[in-house]
């Protein structure tokens, strides 16, 4: 078993208390949207609000990349975004050009960063599985 590094302690400890607060802010300024049907500013401050987390979440996972000192898993989580932007930048880029011709509808571009998430998760699995598959590659070798 793998102990968690202090600085993937002190990530956790950041990451989960931003989600909560996302979930929170979401949920209550949809409700309160739904609600009170606000106008102006009141309407443009409790749209753009949800977002405040996700930026502390995109801050978290840069403090994680600075604070953490394994370079293996930093290669991992750095290699694990890129794949993710590049798959967003793919996802993104082909919808835009299908809706721009009208083929689809438009895409809602707030979830862009979880799509992101998705995709940077992917990675993580896709390499995870790929290491798994080299360790029993390698073991049939010595055997």
């Amino acid at each position: 078993m793998q102990r968690t590094s202090a600085a993937g302690r002190r990530y956790i400890r950041r990451f989960l208390p931003a989600m909560a607060g996302y979930v929170v802010i979401l949920f209550a300024t949809t409700w309160a949207i739904k609600a009170w049907h606000p106008t102006g500013a009141a309407l443009f401050a409790l749209s753009a609000l949800p977002a405040l987390p996700l930026i502390a979440v995109i801050a978290v996972m840069g403090l994680y990349l600075l604070e953490e000192r394994d370079e293996f898993i930093r290669y991992r989580l750095v290699t694990a975004m890129l794949v993710g932007l590049g798959g967003l930048l793919v996802i993104t880029t082909t919808w835009g050009f299908l809706e721009f011709s009208g083929a689809v509808v438009h895409f809602p571009t707030f979830l862009a960063f979880p799509l992101w998430c998705m995709m940077f998760g992917l990675a993580q699995c896709g390499m995870a599985l790929r290491d798994r598959m080299q360790d029993t590659q390698s073991g049939d070798r010595t055997a």
